[in-house]
């Protein structure tokens, strides 16, 4: 049903305080474009002042999100400052598993106490020149994580995991973790997805070749209990309270994990 724009002259007449309103001819009625426009001129200057009330950032950060495929590595690279307050030496030998690691792997460089390496578990065919110069120093791998990593037992102190366990389906996660497990000596921080969180594009399914299986909380504790892993409490607490302070709130899981003794 098509609604009539309403006349401005007829609802002064009804009430009284032009009498004569309905008299004046057809041609004085205010357009109906110009109802329009002024109608659209204050829903923008409502817009800004909602914005300009809430300081504006806050605002945008969040209308940025709306229909993005947001990235777990990319939280990884945010976390950085978070997770090395909460595991403190334990971040001077780290490995990063997942898409886009050259990045993780060149931001972990740039602290003076860290050493760094990376698993790509997928084709690196878009790699910039950085990341092929960190490929030919065997910094970074390109390695399918359903198989065993090409490392030794217990070659690093931390493994960070992230955008890439999301892919596996359980017959390949009962080897891959306890296999990330394996080369760590003091546990693993996976970012994983939300139920909900994004949906995959069309270039993210021709990269991994399917959607991610995006799980819940309760479902992936119930498999690190499953396959041996548990929570490790005091990382937890640490990087709750240092990313509470630093006002961090990840959108992906974050689960810190330990063998089970």
């Amino acid at each position: 049903m098509s609604r009539r724009a309403v006349n401005p002259s007829r609802r002064l007449a009804d009430s009284g305080t032009l009498p004569f309103s309905g008299a004046f001819p057809q041609k004085s009625r205010t357009s109906p474009l110009l109802s329009i426009g002024l109608l659209l001129l204050g829903g923008f200057l409502l817009i800004a002042y909602s914005y300009r009330g809430s300081g504006g950032s806050g605002s945008v950060k969040a209308a940025s999100r709306i229909g993005e495929v947001l990235s777990c590595t990319s939280e990884v690279q945010q976390a950085i400052p978070i997770l090395k307050k909460a595991y403190g030496d334990s971040m001077r030998k780290v490995l990063h598993i997942g898409p886009e690691t050259c990045s993780v792997i060149s931001n972990l460089l740039k602290e003076d106490d860290i050493e760094a390496w990376g698993v790509e578990p997928y084709d690196l065919e878009d790699a910039d020149t950085s990341c092929k110069i960190l490929v030919r120093k065997g910094i970074v791998r390109v390695a399918d994580i359903k198989f065993p990593l090409p490392y030794r037992a217990k070659s690093f102190s931390l493994v960070i995991v992230s955008d890439a366990l999301d892919y596996l389906s359980p017959k390949y996660l009962n080897k891959t973790l306890p296999d990330l497990a394996r080369v760590s000596t003091d546990g693993l921080v996976i970012f994983a997805g939300n139920p909900g969180q994004r949906r995959a594009k069309v270039s993210e399914l021709a990269k991994f070749g399917k959607p991610a299986k995006l799980r819940s909380s309760s479902w992936w504790i119930k498999y690190f209990v499953q396959t041996g892993l548990e929570e490790n409490e005091s990382a937890t607490k640490k990087f709750e309270q240092a990313a509470s302070k630093d006002s961090y709130q990840p959108t992906c899981g974050v689960f810190h994990l330990s063998l089970s003794q």
